[in-house]
């Protein structure tokens, strides 16, 4: 009976994780839009530890919204029961992700149509990874969980293979595990996220959904969070294999200790999935305790993820953009999609007023946020469960 509830009930502590770094995941965007900050934020060379630790903090976020969709399509087919209307769903919403994202995800990024910049981020990833899961749920259980932590565990054998070693054919490659700035035709494709391991990733977090249907779930999560943390701290001391990037020793004890934890993001090394996925793991037990006002502020945007995402989007570009006209300076700063990735002259701000514009931004977003998750409780149209 116990583990019966647990299967009908939904589960607080990842709407609530998946809040916390959709709220994480705009101060990344809106250190992008509004940090004077030029370089690399992880370049050791020219970071700070403010501007270091502000970057970092923001590599939960694209791990975690993976594998809990992934989690969450678990979730959602064992209440139904039905593969076959789940492997439709999850076709048809990774396709539809994948057209977002080179269509109203690209405009919110660029506020132009400008196709000779296309991006292929997150939700590119995320659309794919929901086609390829599609399929696989048809297979026996270990079997989608073998494949997930065969691409998680073994990807990193393939960082010597190199698209550009490929000829013509290297494209493919920079799609599947090799991400990078292709130019063809006068036109650049930014592939940052490969679709190996995030696959894995959601795969993985599909299984993941039926160890929080056991009743003793708070204690395996205890235990899975915990082992790929040491196995994180393990691997990276050991410097043998996990990411293509081996720490070394610095100049100071603390740029060592960032060097340590930088970990590759593209694509996800090993090392860099344990140390995102593993503190977040751990702390499910604790966040599904969280009956109260902060809790309930971050399931708001948990409850409603790709509506969150896209506006907060538009919402900061545009607040950008504002602030820049309001001081002089010209549109095409914020509209022309070159200034994106060469910096804009004369503009931008140090950590804190970061931090004042994404403090705005999320205050902000919580409103809508909040209307929205309360039409999807109050109506079950179809395409509701496509946004």
């Amino acid at each position: 009976m116990q583990e019966q509830a647990l299967q009908n009930s939904r589960i607080r502590s990842v709407d609530i994780l998946r809040g916390i770094v959709m709220v994480v995941m705009a101060l990344d965007h809106t250190r992008d839009f509004f940090s004077n900050f030029t370089h690399n934020p992880t370049d050791l060379e020219y970071t700070t530890t403010g501007m270091f630790f502000t970057r970092w903090i923001t590599h939960y976020c694209a791990p975690v919204f993976i594998f809990l969709a992934g989690t969450s399509a678990y979730l959602s087919l064992s209440k139904k029961n039905d593969k076959n209307s789940a492997a439709l769903f999850l076709l048809k919403r990774g396709i539809w992700l994948i057209i977002l994202e080179l269509t109203v995800v690209r405009f919110g990024w660029m506020f132009n149509l400008d196709y000779a910049h296309v991006v292929m981020q997150v939700i590119w990833a995320i659309g794919w990874s929901m086609v390829f899961l599609a399929g696989l749920i048809y297979l026996p259980f270990y079997a989608i969980l073998s494949i997930g932590l065969l691409m998680i565990f073994g990807h990193n054998a393939l960082d010597g293979i190199q698209a550009e070693k490929m000829g013509g054919g290297g494209f493919l490659w920079n799609v599947l595990h090799d991400p990078d700035i292709v130019k063809s035709g006068g036109n650049n494709y930014y592939v940052f996220y490969s679709l190996v391991p995030w696959i894995g990733v959601m795969a993985t977090g599909y299984c993941f959904g039926k160890l929080l249907q056991q009743p003793n779930r708070d204690k395996l999560l205890y235990i899975t969070g915990t082992s790929a943390i040491i196995l994180f701290i393990v691997l990276r001391a050991a410097n043998i294999y996990g990411d293509p990037y081996p720490w070394t020793v610095q100049e100071s004890w603390d740029k060592t200790l960032l060097s340590f934890l930088n970990c590759n993001k593209y694509p996800p090394s090993l090392l860099y999935l344990c140390m995102t996925l593993g503190p977040a793991i751990f702390l499910m037990p604790l966040l599904d305790k969280m009956n109260n006002a902060v809790g309930g502020f971050f399931k708001v945007f948990g409850t409603v993820p790709m509506f969150y995402y896209i506006l907060h989007i538009y919402l900061i570009h545009g607040m950008a953009l504002a602030l820049g006209m309001m001081l002089g300076l010209p549109a095409n700063y914020f509209t022309d999609s070159g200034m994106m990735f060469t910096g804009r002259p004369g503009w931008g701000y140090d950590l804190p007023g970061v931090y004042l514009a994404w403090a705005i931004a999320v205050l902000l977003l919580y409103f809508p946020s909040r209307w929205f998750m309360k039409v999807k409780q109050q109506h079950k149209k179809w395409w509701l469960s496509y946004i």
